[in-house]
């Protein structure tokens, strides 16, 4: 095994086959993250979403996919070019993994790509125990996705975070109060109904221990984009609080808890969520 995937690798706790499995997804995005900034993805683009702030911040949960958005629209972007550097990446520490750009049958505003992996040969890479690496399916998959908005809603704030592994480099991220609002747009604006993102919930409850302000000015930009908010209407903290708790009111909580469960290293810290937790969280809301 690389030493430096030895090193990563030791950050986990691993003992069942899933416990592996998330290891070797966020050790897959980091190397990814890498292979990106070598290509200089990071001059015209920033990273976002949940993984960010797992990977960045260091939430406490597993993030399945890599968010991006463009610094600027452009419509003709493509990640081809960036899909072999993720590659070479991953083949420089050992892995064999495929990435390939999704064909889309109609012209979008996101441009999507999937990293692949047989799981089998990845446990393997990295010495798994030979108990667990036995009854791995020899067909079963490892895939993460990657996102990028190609038509950013703007007014958004970007900063520059440091990673030590594999090697020392560089991400571009979105500040943590632009992470805030595509958060809560993400809350508001998600098209299920029965499948409820206890992942953005989870969130939520982050961001607001954590003290962490949302930058309103982005989040109206992003609810404007989506149809969810008239561009002329005014956008404060205090429609904003009424939108979640409209929210909130329609939100099956059993159901979210169920989402982020697999997730997170302790089921119990969910425990509390009701409609009347999450009312109760809004009043540490802040907004910038």
């Amino acid at each position: 095994m690389n030493d430096a995937v030895k090193q990563m690798l030791d950050k986990y706790e691993c003992r069942s086959q899933q416990d592996y499995v998330n290891a070797i997804k966020e050790i897959f995005q980091e190397i990814a993250l890498l292979g990106l900034w070598r290509a200089k993805f990071f001059e015209q683009a920033a990273f976002y979403g949940g993984s960010a702030l797992r990977i960045l911040y260091g939430l406490q949960r597993f993030s399945e996919d890599l968010d991006f958005s463009l610094l600027a629209e452009n419509k003709e972007f493509s990640l081809d070019a960036y899909n072999k550097a993720v590659v070479k990446e991953l083949e420089a520490f050992g892995f064999e993994a495929m990435v390939n750009t999704k064909v889309k049958s109609k012209k979008t505003d996101v441009e999507s790509a999937f990293i692949k992996a047989n799981t089998q040969k990845q446990f393997i890479a990295i010495e798994t125990p030979g108990s667990l690496v036995n009854v791995v399916h020899r067909m079963q998959t490892i895939k993460i996705k990657m996102e990028v908005d190609t038509n950013p809603p703007g007014l958004f704030e970007t900063e520059t975070n440091f990673l030590l592994q594999p090697i020392p480099f560089s991400v571009k991220s979105f500040a943590s109060s632009s992470l805030f609002a595509g958060k809560i747009h993400a809350l508001l604006c998600r098209p299920w109904v029965q499948r409820v993102k206890g992942r953005d919930w989870y969130d939520f409850v982050w961001f607001v221990s954590q003290n962490i302000p949302v930058n309103l000015l982005h989040l109206k930009q992003r609810l404007v984009q989506s149809g969810a908010w008239q561009d002329e209407r005014s956008f404060t903290e205090v429609a904003l609080v009424g939108l979640l708790k409209e929210k909130i009111q329609q939100t099956d909580f059993d159901n979210a808890k169920k989402d982020i469960i697999p997730f997170i290293p302790d089921a119990s810290s969910v425990d509390v969520w009701s409609k009347v937790f999450f009312i109760s969280a809004l009043t540490s809301l802040r907004s910038e």
